[in-house]
Parts: C-alpha cells; sequence; structure tokens
C-alpha cells in the first residue's frame, strides 16, 4: 500500500521517488530518475523530469512541465501554465541535451500564472513572481518582481506580502514577525 497519491490517467516511470502524502492528479506524467517530497501536490497535465529533484510541500497547478535541469527546494508554489526552459537557443535540428542549464527554485518562493522563467537563473528564498512575468536572470530573496522583462518593484514578506518600511527602515514580516531590512541592496533578517 503506497502513502501517496497518483491518479489512475497518470504515468509514472520506473526509478521515481515520491514522498508520504504527494497527490499526483489527471493525465501527469513523471519520468524516471525524479525524486518528488513529502506532501506535495501535482494539478492536471504536469509532466516532471527526468532527473528533477523536488523538496517538500510544493504546489504545482495545471500545465506545467518541470524540465530536466530544474532544482526545487521546500515549500515552492508554481502557477497554472507557468514555464521553464532548459535551452537558451533551441532548435529542433540541433540536439542540446548536454546544453541543459541549471535553473534553481529556492524554498518558499511562488511563480505566478504564465510567468516562463528562463534557463539558468536562481529565483531567491520567499520572492513572489507575478502573473505573465519573463525572468531572465537571478532574483534576490524576497524580491517582487513583474513584467516583461522581469523587474523588481518592491519586496514580499514570507506571507507574499509587500513589506512596509518604518521611518527606520525596519519591516516586520506578516507570517511570523520576523524583523528585516535592507543592507547591501538585499533583505538581511535582523
Amino acid at each position: 500500500m503506497s502513502n501517496f497519491f497518483i491518479h489512475e490517467s497518470s504515468y509514472i516511470d520506473d526509478n521515481v521517488t515520491i514522498g508520504e502524502g504527494t497527490k499526483i492528479w489527471h493525465f501527469c506524467h513523471v519520468l524516471s530518475h525524479t525524486t518528488i517530497g513529502k506532501n506535495c501536490s501535482f494539478g492536471q497535465n504536469c509532466v516532471i523530469g527526468p532527473k528533477v529533484n523536488i523538496g517538500n510541500n510544493v504546489k504545482v497547478q495545471n500545465n506545467v512541465s518541470i524540465y530536466e535541469g530544474v532544482e526545487i527546494e521546500d515549500d515552492v508554489f508554481l502557477g497554472p501554465s507557468m514555464v521553464f526552459t532548459n535551452v537558451i537557443n533551441p532548435r529542433a535540428f540541433i540536439q542540446r541535451k548536454d546544453e541543459f542549464k541549471k535553473t534553481l527554485l529556492k524554498k518558499g518562493c511562488s511563480i505566478g500564472a504564465n510567468a516562463t522563467i528562463v534557463c539558468g537563473v536562481t529565483i531567491g528564498r520567499y520572492a513572489l513572481i507575478g502573473a505573465g512575468a519573463v525572468v531572465t536572470k537571478d532574483v534576490p530573496d524576497f524580491a517582487l518582481m513583474v513584467g516583461v522583462p522581469a523587474r523588481q518593484i518592491g519586496w514580499v514578506d514570507k506571507a507574499g506580502n509587500r513589506m512596509e518600511f518604518d521611518e527606520e527602515g525596519i519591516a516586520v514580516d506578516s507570517f511570523d514577525g520576523s524583523r528585516y531590512c535592507i543592507m547591501d541592496g538585499k533583505i538581511k533578517e535582523l
């Protein structure tokens, strides 16, 4: 008896590890040598792998493909129909599987619906990528990114709410009360 759920319409290849409490819904395909953590959820029509590592408590909405080269840490949210790439200059007539670029999504970040993450970037901890944004470069921890190409318009806390800094330059996290300041263009926890 398995301790996870896979809908009967989904396919799971050999050499796949799926953590306890994970749910894989309609019409998904998990390719070989993929590891999925505990308590994850994959909406319908997702493709994962091959050779992808996904942390715990990851929520993947409908119509998302997570290709080789993508690594996802714990507590990440992927909105409906968001897109990853894995080659910078794809051509149908040239094999470039040895040129896949690593893309890293760090703990707690969220990617909005229909956003595109161009390969080779790192999305920082708890960053929030707005719906439809196109990310072409690394994103700092807690950054709020929107547009095409994505640009930073502020900072968000762990709950995804915009950080408001007081007259002393301190912001309090609405999720857990952590205190932050901006130092050298980055969020620093106090």
